[in-house]
């Protein structure tokens, strides 16, 4: 198995992914599992899946650790695969789905890592919810954030509201600010993050500000986040062969 991650200059991110890829390891002992990333941070997918293909190996999946698909899945990881089996010992390889909503679906697992990283922040309860996301101008991916904004809200029983760090309004604080503004007393913030880095400190920073009384942490190495990996791997349907 290869994990795929965005790549980030922040090197809690890239600590993160290999956390994540020891947590997969350790509930599934015997499967391989390497990380990679698109930018940043080395190796890259071309590169371990070529090294892979030299020791032997006949198939590899790839698990985009991705909560949209949007550009990287659609363009980056594809293009990726195909320059690791464009030459060089045959490779079979298969990309999973996302980790965030497939077929417009919501996935248990990842409700129940996003509900753990609140917990563990507050564990008391909230008037409103805001999903904080990195950002996205894809307007399909945006929606994607939507039902898993709207599918948190329901698991609390109160509303929830988008925010973005980046690309497309509101910012977290103003998601906060105007929920407050509305009546809700207690807002915490859900981080809809895969690993730390500057974004999810600019999503804490504002919704401090603006009275947020809790932020949780991203999902980095949540065991909910490895159950859903190993999910996407073992959902034959959801898998791309290529190569």
């Amino acid at each position: 198995m290869v994990l795929v991650a965005h790549g980030s200059r922040d090197p809690r991110a890239a600590e993160a992914t290999r956390a994540l890829a020891r947590a997969v390891s350790a509930v599934r002992p015997g499967l391989s599992v390497w990380a990679s990333w698109l930018d940043h941070t080395e190796p890259g997918p071309t590169d371990v899946l070529r090294m892979l293909a030299e020791a032997g190996h006949p198939r590899a999946v790839v698990v985009p650790l991705l909560l949209t698909a949007a550009y990287h899945r659609r363009v980056d990881i594809p293009a990726a695969v195909a320059a690791a089996t464009e030459a060089g010992p045959p490779l079979a390889v298969r990309v999973t789905d996302v980790l965030g909503p497939a077929d417009g679906t919501v996935a248990p697992a990842l409700l129940a890592g996003l509900r753990r990283r609140l917990g563990e922040v507050d564990p008391g309860r909230f008037d409103a919810l805001v999903l904080a996301a990195a950002g996205t101008r894809d307007a399909r991916a945006r929606g994607s954030v939507g039902r898993v904004a709207d599918a948190l809200g329901a698991e609390f029983g109160v509303p929830c509201r988008v925010s973005y760090a980046s690309a497309a309004p509101p910012a977290t604080g103003v998601a906060v600010a105007r929920l407050r503004a509305a009546g809700a007393r207690r807002v915490a913030v859900s981080a809809y993050f895969l690993a730390p880095g500057l974004f999810h400190d600019a999503v804490a920073d504002s919704a401090r500000a603006a009275g947020a009384v809790a932020v949780a942490a991203p999902l980095t190495d949540a065991p909910e986040l490895a159950e859903l990996v190993l999910r996407r791997v073992d959902d034959r349907g959801a898998l791309a062969p290529t190569g």
